[in-house]
Parts: C-alpha cells; sequence; structure tokens
C-alpha cells in the first residue's frame, strides 16, 4: 500500500525516486534530486549508457524494461521492496513510450508508487497528433496544415494535401513509433517529391507500424527558428514555471532528428499564453514540452505537438534555475501550493562543443553568443557536472566530441549533397 506523505522534515530520508530510461533527461533528474534533497534515485535502464551512470544514481540495467511485460512486475516488486525499507517510491521517467505505459497503468502502479504522471485517456488523447491539432483548431493555436495517412489501411494511396515540396512526414504517435522498426527508420522525414512520400507511406503500411503518418507543409527557415517551451501546471492549472528557449542547432542523425543541440534562453510570451490556454482547456497537469516554429510568413508560432512529459533536453530548465524535480515532488507528494517561477537565470544549453557550432550555426550573432558564452559560462554541455566521478566525466566528454563525427557524417555531408 503506499505510504502516506511525509513531513517536510522527514522527506530527504524517506523519498526514494526512480527514474525509467537514461537519457539526456535522466541525468539532469539525477543532478535535481540530489541537489534538492541529497537522495540517490535508482535509474532503470534497458542498456548501459556511460555517460548518464552518475556517482549520485544507482544505476540498474534491465532488459526489456521499456516493454510492459516486463516494467510493471518490476515496479510491483521494487514498490515493494523500497516500502518494506520505510521509503516512499516516486516514479518518473523520460520519453513518451514510459509516460504512455505508465499513464495506461497508473491506478495499479499508484497502489504502491507516487507519479506524476497524466491519466491515461487525457494523455491518450492529446498525444494523438490528429487529436492535437483539432484542439488548436478550436481555441485558435496556430499550426502548420496537415494531413493524415491511415498507415494501418493497406489499400489506401497517398494524399500530400496539395502542399508544394518538400513536405515534412512524421509519425503522429511516437510510442507506437518506438516499437515499430524497420530500415531507414527516422523520427521525422523531409520529404522533397510526391515519389518519395509514395515509396515511405508503401514502406510503412508493409511494416508494424499501423497508426498515422503526418504529412505537414513545411515552414521555410532554418534550426534557429524552432522555438521550445518547457512548462509545468498545478492541479488547478495554474503554471509554476514556463522556460522558453530559440534551438540554434538540432541533431540532425536518422533517430535523433528534432531533438535540440544547442539552445538559447528566450522570452516566449506568446508562446507562452498558447500553451497556458492549450492546458487549461483539457485539464492538464504536470510537466509538458511544446516544440513551435516561428513562420516569417505571417509572424505567427506554428506549433508542432505537446510532449506530456519532461524533454529529452530539461537540463535547460535546472540552467534557468529551475529544480523541476523538486517541483514534481512539491506538487504530487507533498501537495503544496507553488507561486509561479518568474525569476530565471540566463542559458545557452548544449549537447556540442563549439567547433560544431562554429561550422553549423550560419547566423553569425546567433553563432558568436554560442561561443562567447563557452568563455564566460552560460554555454553549458548538458553532461557535465564538475561533482560527478572521474568515469561519468570520461564518457560525457567522449559522447561529447563523438557529436562532431555525427554532424560530419550526417549534416555537413548532407549540406554538401544539398540533402539538408
Amino acid at each position: 500500500m503506499r505510504p502516506a506523505r511525509p513531513s517536510k522534515h522527514d522527506l530527504p530520508h524517506v523519498l526514494a525516486p526512480v527514474i525509467l530510461g537514461s537519457d539526456f533527461c535522466c541525468y539532469a533528474y539525477i543532478r535535481c534530486f540530489w541537489e534538492a534533497y541529497a537522495v540517490k534515485p535508482i535509474v532503470l535502464a534497458s542498456a548501459d549508457i556511460k555517460s548518464v551512470r552518475s556517482k549520485f544514481c544507482d544505476y540498474r540495467v534491465v532488459p526489456g524494461i521499456d516493454r510492459p511485460e516486463v516494467l510493471l512486475p518490476e515496479l510491483e516488486r521494487l514498490g515493494d521492496e523500497l516500502i518494506s525499507q520505510g521509503k516512499i517510491p516516486f516514479l518518473v521517467g523520460c520519453g513518451d513510450h514510459y509516460a504512455r505505459q505508465v499513464s495506461e497503468h497508473k491506478a495499479h502502479i499508484e497502489e504502491r508508487w507516487y507519479t506524476p504522471y497524466l491519466d491515461f485517456e487525457l494523455l491518450d488523447d492529446i498525444t494523438q497528433k490528429e487529436r492535437f491539432y483539432q484542439i488548436c483548431e478550436q481555441i485558435g493555436i496556430p499550426y502548420p496544415k496537415t494531413v493524415f495517412l491511415d498507415c494501418g489501411d493497406k489499400t489506401a494511396t497517398v494524399d500530400d494535401g496539395g502542399f508544394t515540396y518538400p513536405v515534412i512526414a512524421k509519425p503522429s504517435n511516437s510510442a507506437a513509433w518506438h516499437y515499430a522498426e524497420f530500415p531507414g527508420q527516422k523520427k521525422v522525414y523531409l520529404i522533397r517529391s510526391r515519389e518519395e512520400l509514395d515509396a515511405l507511406y508503401r514502406q510503412l503500411q508493409d511494416s508494424a507500424y499501423d497508426k498515422l503518418l503526418i504529412v505537414q507543409e513545411f515552414i521555410p527557415g532554418d534550426d534557429t527558428q524552432i522555438r521550445i517551451l518547457s512548462t509545468y501546471v498545478d492541479a488547478s492549472c495554474n503554471p509554476v514555471f514556463m522556460v522558453g528557449g530559440r534551438v540554434v542547432l538540432e541533431d540532425h542523425a536518422p533517430t535523433a532528428i528534432g531533438n535540440p543541440a544547442v539552445i538559447v534562453s528566450e522570452q516566449l510570451d506568446q508562446v507562452a499564453e498558447d500553451a497556458l490556454r492549450f492546458m487549461r482547456h483539457v485539464g492538464y497537469r504536470g510537466m509538458a514540452n511544446f516544440d513551435v516554429k516561428y513562420d516569417e510568413r505571417d509572424g505567427k508560432y506554428k506549433f508542432f505537438e505537446i510532449n506530456t512529459r519532461p524533454g529529452r533536453s530539461s537540463m535547460f530548465v535546472h540552467q534557468a534555475g529551475i529544480n523541476f524535480a523538486h517541483v514534481q515532488v512539491n506538487d504530487v507528494l507533498m501537495g503544496e501550493s507553488m507561486e509561479r517561477i518568474t525569476d530565471m537565470d540566463p542559458f545557452i544549453y548544449t549537447t556540442v562543443p563549439p567547433y560544431v557550432v562554429r561550422r553549423s550555426v550560419e547566423d553569425a550573432s546567433i553563432r558568436a553568443q554560442v561561443l562567447d558564452g563557452f568563455k564566460s559560462g552560460v554555454t553549458r554541455y548538458a553532461l557535465d557536472w564538475k561533482e560527478d566521478c572521474a568515469r561519468q566525466r570520461f564518457w560525457s566528454k567522449v559522447t561529447y566530441y563523438h557529436q562532431i563525427d555525427k554532424f560530419r557524417k550526417y549534416f555537413w555531408g548532407a549540406e554538401a549533397q544539398g540533402l539538408a
């Protein structure tokens, strides 16, 4: 049975955070829990990611933990073990597939655990991108013109919406996409012709992915036109924080395309206003991440999606001076109301070294801002924490400088061929 709420005095002694997944967000969580409570969370990961294996966590490799038949029994066992030790289990995670699984089985999981995830009915509704755009249409939030192709219909043919090429194609259901492995799989596709779109659709119809494929007008502009908003709203749909940033550079590797590589802090009042209107309309509670692009043709910020969990790049929230793990514990476990945090530190988040920025960012003023930030300390690598152990710091540097090879292969080479 789930333990009762502790006193604030006892919280650092009884809190037992568990993190599902081992990406950059996981490392941000590790740091947040340690700095807030001096507690080492347990990490349940499907692989040994050495750059995330911190001395400030109990890192456990559990093969298949991203699948419900492994995850749910493990959470039962671990929850009972922690409770028997007088601890209070608190479950968080990284990635859409973990969010979906925990949400879908939330009633059973909450017999033992506190967790900041949405109820499944709401999560399932708003994470279907077709539904997300319907809601945006209803309440007047700008979004790109979009059509949907049913990959489960083996007889259907392509409707490209009459858009001018190139167009963007991407899955409507990220969690289902995670399990649908096939050759050449990408997070997002830039489609340059009707023939390319036909070929992709036929491939998906033959794959295990049976959800919708989104075909969307391409909004002009490079990575610097992308904006990101990370936010937390409490049980009354009041915002605790809304942290905005301008994406200077994205990852271009096929399985990671679209992940921010460099983010510069930016006040995004209109984006925050629209995001809050969306969350209040649906009755949202918890942490969310919005992806948006500025459309210079009409001066509007077009919303792409909501992620119903912290984003992979959530270390930028920490860099802004906000401990988002502390916020979640205060709201979900302690039941405390919190004032909105408006005083935030300027930040420049990066997963790439200066050489990549120097070669990849065309805008001279933004490029100079990021490079100057490396010298002043404002630009900070997401896996760099001086207090961590030598092993983690070594592997974080390996990951850091490996980005040069990745960009050479997937971005600079593609540019030379006119594919980027």
